[in-house]
């Protein structure tokens, strides 16, 4: 699946997303109202293009993006061992290589072999990010 197919899919699959661009990157937040403050903006998953953030997944100068999945804690535990050592892997579900502590994981262009888990993976995603901003606004309705 190309990006681009990607990101339509997450786009269209998904309630309450915005995306946000960058450097030719997508962040995919949970913000049904289209009112977050910035310190609340996280997104759930992201499509990188190239090496401006890390190169350690070698996109730069190849026809690839890496589609990062920010999880829970106990999906993150329970999917994963020790950390890879090769981030440029096709088709690889692996601990995303700098965010891997905080429970995000990566595919560099998701093909046969993932996209059903990536697919699993993302629905969850969304889902956290909902529960998370459900809680925000119940907070500060609370505060009034």
């Amino acid at each position: 699946m190309r990006a681009s197919e990607m990101r339509r899919y997450i786009s269209a699959e998904f309630d309450g997303v915005r995306v946000a661009e960058a450097s030719g990157d997508s962040f995919f937040l949970y913000d049904p109202d289209g009112d977050l403050p910035p310190a609340r903006q996280m997104p759930f998953a992201t499509i990188v293009t190239g090496d401006h953030y890390d190169d350690v997944s070698k996109l730069d100068g190849r026809d690839a993006y890496r589609l990062n999945i920010g999880l829970t804690k106990a999906t993150y535990t329970a999917s994963f061992g020790d950390p890879p050592t090769d981030y440029a892997a096709e088709d690889t579900l692996m601990p995303h290589p700098t965010y891997a502590s905080q429970y995000w994981v990566c595919v560099v262009n998701p093909g046969e072999a993932t996209l059903p888990t990536v697919r699993a993976l993302l629905a969850e995603a969304h889902g956290y990010a909902a529960r998370k901003y459900a809680n925000y606004r119940r907070r500060a309705a609370a505060d009034g």
